[in-house]
């Protein structure tokens, strides 16, 4: 793989930590430094902005705006909805003897800046030497709130080193935020008020017609207000005396209910006077109890074998990374919120979700999450009206879901991924059939997930052909999850999703019919379906066309065993990422594939293929992979370590778990890797520790690698809590909490219970 690591940041188990600022690694950092909790969100931004190159942003999940788009022809959407930066509560600026505070101009020494993963903090600190020979030591500190969402905290400290005088410090609140691709700030109509320790505002976007509340109370005394167009500020000049640190303490709410302006302006000011009695070292007590919390039954604990303490400190650290990022980027609260593609940590995907969140991301919600894992399907159920227009826009019928969405309707302006690509649907309806076999939620799938069942299976029906040289049926002119070819024919993983799919569908409603009649006799009142209906949906599953060779090897699409072959080890580092260096055509015409496609579906259904059939299409397809897709590299590791291929499977799982972190694809700035970040907790679970979820019970195929001395983590299943223990000589199961269970492990089945169940390092493959 030509892809390299470009190292940045201290190695430490807990933290992320920039011993020393590089202009050039700005945006990077930015990202990597973000701050979530899936309400808001907050790039690592300096509070004070300035010269340095720079990409502002604070988010609000569910909060976009609209723009028309030229409608070439039918199928392509007439308008796009894209996440905007929201108010910038982080808002300062701070001057000493008529200089003002900007890294990219000041004179500065010992500069840290430090993301705390146990308490959910970010801090940064440096010296900053004046002109004048003065020395200012300044502190920063923020976070966002893990349980009450709507709130956020920054505390700036002061301390003069090596003088007493006055110091100007500003803070505030602005709607003037930029979007940068589009080069436009998305807010009117602000309404301020402001006094002199508090400041509320409340904006409109242009479009949408969305409407948020900023408040901030800040612990000024004297402070004068400086109002603008679209921002407040409040200034005060301090006097520091030397030696004594002087702090200055913001504490923010930010509201978005979709309400009317004077009911949310109330609402806002209700939550802005309950903070104001909070105090910050109460709120930071707090945060670092949820963390607390969180890890203790979320960490993912390695230990490593004599001789190789760093590498795994280096690993131990990037998949800590992955679990932080992911726990502030979704935690289930809220039905109307999915995974964007870089969660609210940059602009690039526009703040959309796609299929990824199904197929990979939901995984390490079912298990340790569950409810989270539920409101991520019932997103999908909600917008399923927008899923129904949309079919009905590719003159289908059922539901098609968004392959790029906020809101449920399609978003993405590119007809070659909006109008061919059918994983969404079909990951909508696997992530419903994994759902229910993780969580034995049976009441979700008669209320919810049979009808979304029902749609997804119409608009296949509608959507397949029956081949004139096959005979059988196949989805025709589609794109694969591989995105490096388009408009091919009989792509193994549609036809193979769209089977299994369609005979799910058929199979639930006959569940529903034996096992919930009322439930059943509702949906037919609601969708019309009909038994006939169902089986021809059983018939088409049954006579899909498949391109599977004699010796197991599967054609990922028609033709393609003919296309030109690419060296892809052989592309220089400095062409990453492709899209920004080769042309679509150039791309479009080699073998080379830039995520798992074939494979992606030996992943999902796993159970369902033999060894042989796996190892001899990893070993066609993975030389031939680029991995340009963050979800790549964990897929892989995860079947090279099923198939005994511990050196492939541990690069991989390097290029995965650290994938932002050493910035290995160059585009790190624009904003973190959600999925990969998913893939990476996967790739242990799933990779090393061998489990699979799609059979008739867990299965568990533990291979630790050699640098490794102990693995251990926990998982949450039907109301019990599994820990694993792994180590050279044996893997230890136990459960601390519920009833007994039968699990596979290796080719035998255990029971777990409160005991220990020990299985024996020479019982390893």
């Amino acid at each position: 793989m030509a892809k390299v690591a470009n190292i940045h940041y201290s190695v430490d188990p807990w933290k992320i930590t920039e011993n020393g600022f590089d202009a050039n690694y700005s945006r990077v950092g930015e990202s990597v430094f973000s701050l979530g909790n899936e309400s808001i969100g907050v790039r690592g931004c300096f509070d004070e902005g300035g010269s340095v190159d720079s990409l502002r942003g604070a988010y609000i999940n569910g909060v976009y705006d609209l723009a028309d788009i030229d409608r070439s022809y039918r199928g392509i959407v007439e308008k796009v909805h894209f996440m905007i930066p929201a108010a910038d509560w982080l808002d300062t600026a701070i001057s000493l003897d008529s200089e003002t505070l900007d890294l990219g101009r000041i004179r500065y020494r010992d500069f840290v800046r430090e993301l705390d993963m146990r308490t959910g903090t970010l801090t940064r600190s440096f010296i900053w030497e004046t002109v004048g020979g003065k020395e200012l030591k300044l502190t920063f500190i923020r976070f966002l709130d893990m349980v009450h969402r709507e709130r956020a905290y920054q505390r700036i400290t002061l301390e003069a080193l090596n003088f007493s005088g006055p110091v100007e410090i500003q803070s505030g609140l602005s709607f003037q935020a930029v979007h940068e691709g589009r080069k436009t700030c998305f807010w009117r109509r602000p309404r301020c008020e402001a006094d002199k320790n508090r400041i509320a505002m409340q904006a409109e976007t242009l479009r949408s017609e969305q409407e948020v509340f900023v408040g901030a109370a800040i612990d000024f005394k004297n402070a004068e207000i400086v109002s603008g167009e679209k921002s407040a500020r409040l200034c005060a000049t301090v006097s520091l005396k030397e030696g004594e640190p002087y702090s200055v303490e913001k504490r923010v709410v930010i509201l978005f209910d979709g309400s009317k302006q004077d009911t949310l302006w109330e609402s806002g000011e209700n939550a802005l006077r309950e903070i104001e009695r909070v105090s910050f070292e109460d709120a930071a007590a707090a945060q670092a109890a949820y963390w607390n919390a969180y890890w203790s039954v979320s960490d993912i604990v390695i230990e490593p074998a004599d001789g190789n303490e760093n590498t795994v400190a280096q690993e131990q650290q990037g998949i800590r990374f992955c679990s932080f990022q992911l726990a502030q980027t979704y935690n289930g609260g809220s039905m109307r919120h999915n995974i964007g593609a870089k969660g609210l940590t940059g602009e690039a995907y526009n703040g959309h979700a796609f299929w990824d969140t199904e197929s990979c991301c939901l995984p390490f919600y079912l298990f340790t999450n569950p409810d989270a894992a539920k409101d991520l399907l019932l997103f999908r159920y909600h917008t399923l009206p927008m899923a129904k227009n949309r079919a009905k826009m590719l003159d289908c019928r059922g539901a098609c879901y968004p392959i790029a969405t906020l809101n449920g309707d399609e978003a993405c302006p590119l007809w070659q991924h909006a109008s061919l690509q059918l994983q969404p649907s079909t990951a909508v309806a696997y992530g419903i059939w994994h759902y229910v076999r993780i969580t034995e939620d049976r009441e979700f799938l008669y209320r919810y997930g049979a009808e979304m069942l029902v749609e997804i299976a119409r608009f296949l029906e509608s959507r397949v052909a029956l081949g004139s040289r096959t005979k059988q049926y196949g989805f025709y002119g589609v794109m694969g999850p591989d995105e490096f070819h388009l408009m091919v024919n009989n792509n193994a993983y549609t036809n193979y999703m769209g089977m299994r799919t369609l005979r799910y569908a058929a199979e639930a409603l006959d569940e529903l019919r034996e096992h919930a009649p009322d439930c059943y006799e509702a949906l037919c009142e609601k969708t019309s379906v009909t038994k006939a209906e169902a089986g021809r949906w059983r018939s088409i599953a049954d006579n899909m066309y498949l391109p599977i060779c004699k010796d197991g090897l599967i054609e990922q699409h028609d033709g393609f065993f003919d296309l030109p072959h690419t060296d892809v080890d052989a592309i220089p580092v400095t062409e990453f990422p492709l899209y920004a260096h080769w042309s679509y055509d150039r791309i479009y015409r080699t073998d080379m594939i830039k995520q798992p496609d074939v494979l992606m579906m030996l992943y999902l259904y796993n159970s369902s293929f033999s060894e042989a059939v796996k190892r001899r299409n990893y070993d066609y397809y993975q030389p031939r992979t680029i991995h340009e897709s963050s979800l790549s590299p964990a897929i892989h590791s995860i079947l090279a370590a099923e198939l005994g291929q511990m050196k492939e499977a541990m690069d991989l799982f390097g290029f995965a778990t650290r994938l932002d972190l050493d910035d290995y694809n160059r585009n790190t700035r624009e904003g973190l890797h959600i999925t990969s970040i998913a893939m990476a907790w996967a790739n242990i679970v799933y990779g090393f520790a061998g489990l699979r979820s799609d059979g008739d019970l867990l299965r568990f195929a533990p291979r630790l690698p050699d640098r490794w001395k102990t693995l251990r983590f926990s998982l949450t299943y039907r109301g019990r809590v599994i820990d694993v223990q792994m180590a050279r000589d044996a893997t230890v199961f136990r459960l601390s909490a519920g009833e007994p269970l039968a699990v596979r492990v290796y080719d035998g089945i255990v029971t777990l219970t409160e005991r220990n169940v020990s299985i024996p390092a020479n019982k390893q493959s």
